[in-house]
């Protein structure tokens, strides 16, 4: 599970955006696929919405939440509890029963 960590202020993070060279990051991440040094991360809530075959809004609104907490899931940023844990089963063992219960 990911570590929490206090935000950057606007003024930390306009100090560590300055101090970056996104051509050498690019280029050292291409670096590290060609080499296989990837790793998949799996996430239960991307497996659903695959197999339900919706859009990530779509599928947010089907689910009642927002597209930023459905990006946060299917990233592994953040979980998600109760009701929507047991949605998103069903989704990935029996899509069509969701879509056919939301008349999709």
């Amino acid at each position: 599970m990911p570590s929490k960590t206090k935000p950057l202020s606007p003024k930390e993070l306009a100090a560590f955006e300055a101090g970056r060279d996104l051509g050498a990051e690019l280029l050292q991440s291409i670096r590290e696929m060609k080499a296989g040094k990837l790793s998949v991360v799996h996430s239960p809530a991307a497996e659903a919405r695959q197999k339900t075959g919706l859009s990530q809004s779509q599928f947010a609104a089907l689910l009642g939440v927002s597209v930023r907490t459905l990006q946060g899931w299917e990233q592994g940023r953040k979980q998600p509890s109760g009701a929507a844990r047991t949605l998103l089963a069903i989704a990935r063992t029996n899509p069509k029963a969701l879509l056919d219960v939301a008349g999709q």
